[in-house]
């Protein structure tokens, strides 16, 4: 009898998954080079002599980081771990800013401070009558809102009130307005989105310029969290950005990656590289505005 041989089976090659990176980064950016960044920022004056600093106003979704960027700018300019405006670690569904008030950041020589300035308004929340009034942001924008005004979502700013500012100085108004968004968030809420967009439109009324903030990178990509510089090379990160742009309306070159400074002890050069290259673009861009004023 003839023996019968049975030919091998072919070994099963798994289909090597597609990298969750880009080959290059699609923006380019000085990792680590914060010398010349951090000199420009203090050494930085408004062109406009009637504007004693730019106003940035920051707005967005209740937990987006808007307090936390404060901090983590404070941090990179002062150089240490600093607490400019509190930040609630537990409060994620709430707002936890209620009041409108003015940060400063101090100079290394005490008494002086830095010619910006950044207000941080009560997070927009889901559903009328929560989170701040877009009534009251767009009074804040033109100036009208006196300084420790506490927002009420059902009783928003009007003339007469005595926290009402009836003539802004061009300091009181707002030079750049920033959106800050967190890329680690479930999808926006229809009412968020659309209370996002009225304020977008009063600014674009007025003029004044606008940029976004994308915090929470590292907890919204692993790859990010390995290594921040794979920011700009990340495929979800940019997938998340180019959704978040088609849905509000601003440009991708106007939308700035960040991460605050939350569960760090130590500064991180590569936190501060990202941090400083998008408070150039806010205070460059508010001060274009300001000296039109």
């Amino acid at each position: 009898m003839g023996s019968s041989s049975s030919s091998p089976s072919p070994q099963h090659i798994p289909t090597p998954l597609p990298s969750p990176l880009l080959r290059n980064p699609w923006r380019e950016i000085s990792w680590g080079d914060i010398t010349g960044e951090r000199s420009y920022v203090k050494d930085f004056q408004p062109q406009n002599d009637d504007v004693r600093h730019i106003r940035v106003l920051l707005y967005g979704p209740v937990g987006a980081g808007k307090s936390s960027f404060i901090n983590s700018v404070s941090n990179v300019l002062r150089g240490r771990m600093t607490n400019s405006a509190l930040v609630s670690a537990t409060t994620a569904d709430q707002s936890f800013t209620k009041k409108y008030e003015t940060h400063k950041i101090q100079k290394e020589n005490r008494g002086n401070y830095y010619p910006f300035v950044f207000n941080d308004i009560m997070g927009l929340e889901d559903g009328a009558g929560r989170g701040v009034s877009t009534h009251d942001i767009k009074l804040a924008l033109m100036g009208h809102v006196k300084e420790g005004y506490k927002f009420n979502p059902v009783s928003p700013l009007s003339a007469g009130d005595p926290f009402y500012n009836s003539s802004p100085s061009p300091d009181d108004r707002v030079h750049v307005l920033v959106c800050v968004h967190s890329a680690n968030s479930a999808e926006m809420k229809s009412s968020v989105l659309q209370k996002m967009r009225e304020i977008r439109e009063s600014a674009s009324d007025l003029g004044i310029p606008q940029l976004a903030v994308v915090t929470k990178i590292d907890e919204a990509c692993g790859e990010t969290d390995n290594s921040l510089k794979n920011v700009y090379k990340s495929k979800h990160l940019k997938k998340k950005m180019t959704d978040f742009s088609s849905s509000l309306g601003i440009p991708m070159n106007c939308i700035l990656p960040i991460k605050n400074y939350s569960k760090e002890t130590c500064m991180n050069v590569d936190v501060d590289t990202l941090i400083l290259s998008a408070l150039r673009l806010i205070i460059d861009f508010g001060d274009d505005y300001a000296d039109k004023l």
